[in-house]
């Protein structure tokens, strides 16, 4: 009897039912991360392949329950919603296993010094030799976000010298039309978003802290984290200016040539929905506020 059914099931019937199974997969995802309140750190499709997962294991149970129970029945939806949010919070409490939950404070970072995962820039905008605005200043510090992004993540420190002593923002202060942090992350937002992205600029996260110069005297210091991407991030000087690719390569950021940046995308980033679920994972693994 089954054999015939399934024999006798139209192509249109399969091919109306793909999409609506990511319908399903979708409208659940998105429900199972509503209800984790962003506990769930992960993308659409990730989601979207958790929930596939977990509404099978819940329509195999409801199917266990009761062999004669309809698809759209309380108990087959209430089973299968139940299963995607249970693999949502899986798979965050895997990912936050992995992850440190300490997060260093920016005067640990100072004392700790850079490394793979820490810079230290004295201004963003402003060239100390000359006193004056610089726009090479502003690439650098873009150029240094999008390393981090491509590779663990990493926390840029803006009004440190190289030993890791504040000297506070008030040169690139100068430069603003209303000498404040608001202002400041206003135009460090602006530069992040025009040259790399607004997808870029959601993952970077912008915080000042107040900490003594060498003279006592307090300092303000802009602490800019960088979460690892899920895509690679591609860095444009200017409009007409061609994509660049940057990495963090232990304490330094390089630019790859177009045949490197092709082969580390290809390993990082793999193409495929599995290739893509996994990493997701990976960049949810990688990150670590410590650093």
């Amino acid at each position: 009897m089954n054999g015939v059914l399934l024999r006798d099931v139209p192509v249109w019937a399969v091919a109306a039912a793909l999409p609506l199974v990511l319908l399903v997969a979708g409208v659940f995802g998105a429900i199972a991360r509503w209800v984790l309140r962003g506990r769930a750190r992960l993308g659409v499709a990730t989601s979207m392949v958790i929930s596939v997962l977990g509404t099978s294991v819940g329509l195999f149970l409801a199917g266990w329950i009761s062999p004669q129970v309809l698809l759209w029945s309380p108990l087959t939806l209430a089973l299968a919603l139940g299963s995607s949010v249970l693999g949502i919070a899986g798979y965050a409490a895997v990912a936050a296993h992995f992850q440190h939950p300490q997060r260093a404070t920016t005067a640990e970072l100072l004392h700790a010094g850079e490394s793979d995962r820490v810079e230290f820039k004295s201004t963003a905008r402003v060239n100390l030799r000359t006193g004056a605005k610089d726009e090479r200043m502003e690439q650098v510090v873009a150029k240094t976000i999008c390393a981090f992004l491509n590779a663990d993540g990493g926390t840029l420190l803006i009004g440190v010298d190289d030993a890791g002593v504040p000297l506070g923002l008030a040169p690139d202060f100068g430069t603003l039309k209303s000498a404040d942090a608001d202002r400041f992350e206003l135009w460090l937002r602006d530069l992040i978003t025009s040259s790399m992205g607004q997808n870029a600029a959601a993952q970077v996260g912008v915080e000042f802290a107040e900490l003594p110069d060498a003279a006592g005297v307090p300092a303000l210091v802009c602490r800019v984290t960088a979460t690892p991407s899920p895509r690679p991030v591609y860095l444009r000087a200017g409009k007409a200016a061609s994509p660049e690719f940057w990495l963090r390569t232990g304490n330094s950021t390089r630019q790859l040539s177009v045949d490197e940046a092709a082969d580390y995308v290809n390993h990082r980033w793999p193409m495929g929905v599995g290739a893509n679920l996994a990493a997701q994972l990976r960049a949810a693994v990688r990150f670590s506020e410590a650093g």
